[in-house]
C-alpha cells in the first residue's frame, strides 16, 4: 500500500504526482502488463542480449 503524505500548504496536484511517481517505481503496471502472457525462459534471456547488445552498440557510439 502506498502512503502519501500530503504537506502543509502543498497542492493537492503536487501530491498526486508524487503518487503515481512512487506507484511507477514499484513497477505493479509492468508486472500485470508481463503476466498476461507466458513467455519461454529462453525467449525472455535472448530479449535480455538483443537489449544488452543494443546498449553497448549505443555506449560505444557515444564514446566516438
Amino acid at each position: 500500500m502506498l502512503i502519501i503524505q500530503v504537506r502543509e500548504g502543498e497542492n493537492i496536484d503536487r501530491a498526486i504526482k508524487r503518487y503515481r511517481r512512487k506507484y511507477r517505481n514499484t513497477k505493479v503496471l509492468q508486472e500485470i502488463r508481463e503476466r498476461k502472457e507466458y513467455t519461454k525462459p529462453s525467449a525472455s534471456k535472448r530479449e535480455q542480449l538483443k537489449k544488452a547488445q543494443y546498449k553497448e552498440r549505443f555506449l560505444l557510439e557515444q564514446e566516438k
